[in-house]
């Protein structure tokens, strides 16, 4: 009997690490129920509705990024959605967005009213503004499609689908805490290690900004946006929590570890060269832990019994598992609920990197099925 035809269509945005770390990762699948259809950068597309085909080794990075160099056809976003509504039915079509583009977040409502499924490691749409979650969750309703983003927190550890399965079986979630930044988590596990001393807090985030721990400018990290971000996603998926941050990440409790001193500096390497100034009161903050016989790690909260969500510098004892568990950029994040009451659900593992953020995104992409 002949192998059954890819029914799924999938169009793919951004091509950059995590989005060709994906395609490469989709054509590499032995047998596979989906159809790549299109691949988009931010100014160039390729599409065929019956599938993209590349000489040679169609799983071959270089091939195919080799074929959307030379595409004349210009990425347009309404232009995708009308041929990707085309193919919804019978067999279904999916976006996969792996940029982190507004604009495209912004799109989602009308890919989905259109029947088409939204995939994607994009933090923008679900810790962004109240109406934009909300215009979401009633077009997934409309479009009988599905809006996933198991990547957005923790890259490919099963954080999102772990909450959903708590929340949808019925359990209480009482707090969720954790360390939901792999750059934090570097970090803090070099700067606040549990013996006396360490290296300064300055020389930490500059092995960090080198080694592609850190955004290009470290304050992009060392505000807290990015955790503030992970804790409204997280928040909107407790549905006594839904509503509590209208305007997403925003309104999240962050405390910033930049210095007001440098919050103007426009450049990284600037920023760098200035953070030294400012060690004596890092060291002064990890000396006050250590003399309580704890750990400084940067942590996200979703209280649902007080409705508090933060993202703060905190002590830990060296004995918990935040002082104890992590190692170079890990994530770590711990369920506390009706029925973990006594020893909290804990997951943790590698949250950052091009291969598992990808694999978060195959993750949901598979669920389709």
């Amino acid at each position: 009997m002949a192998s059954q035809k890819p029914t799924i269509s999938v169009a793919v945005v951004g091509v950059g690490l995590v989005g060709s770390e994906f395609t490469s990762q989709l054509l590499a699948l032995p047998t596979s129920p989906f159809r790549l259809v299109s691949l988009s950068s931010s100014k160039k597309t390729l599409f065929s509705a019956d599938g993209l085909e590349f000489p040679a080794s169609s799983a071959s990075e270089s091939t195919w990024k080799s074929a959307l160099a030379v595409s004349e056809t210009p990425f347009s976003l309404d232009a995708l959605r009308a041929s990707m509504t085309a193919l919804a039915q019978p067999g279904g079509a999916v976006l996969v967005d792996n940029t982190s583009s507004e604009t495209v977040a912004a799109s989602y409502p009308s890919f989905l009213r259109a029947g088409i499924h939204v995939i994607t490691p994009n933090k923008k749409a679900a810790s962004g503004d109240l109406t934009l979650y909300k215009d979401i969750l009633s077009a997934c309703a409309d479009g009988g499609t599905k809006y996933l983003g198991e990547s957005t927190v923790g890259a490919g550890l099963p954080i999102l689908s772990t909450l959903g399965d708590l929340v949808g079986t019925g359990d209480k979630v009482e707090k969720i805490e954790g360390v939901f930044s792999g750059t934090m988590s570097y970090i803090f596990n070099n700067f606040s290690t549990g013996q006396p001393g360490g290296p300064s807090f300055s020389s930490v985030v500059n092995v960090a900004r080198e080694k592609g721990y850190t955004e290009p400018h470290p304050a992009d990290d060392l505000n807290g946006a990015d955790v503030a971000r992970k804790l409204t996603i997280l928040s909107r998926l407790i549905p006594s929590l839904r509503h509590l941050l209208p305007h997403g990440f925003v309104s999240v409790q962050t405390a910033s570890l930049i210095p007001p001193a440098l919050e103007s500096i426009s450049t990284g390497d600037e920023f760098v060269k200035r953070l030294p100034e400012f060690d004596a009161e890092f060291d002064r903050l990890r000396e006050s832990a250590d003399k309580e016989g704890c750990v400084l790690r940067f942590v996200g909260v979703v209280d649902a019994t007080s409705g508090v969500v933060k993202a703060e510098l905190a002590k830990y004892p060296k004995t918990h598992p935040f002082a104890t568990s992590l190692g170079g950029s890990d994530n770590i994040v711990m369920f506390h609920t009706a029925r973990y009451g006594a020893r909290p659900l804990i997951v943790q593992g590698a949250g950052a990197g091009a291969g598992v953020t990808a694999m978060g995104v195959m993750s949901d992409l598979l669920k389709l099925v």
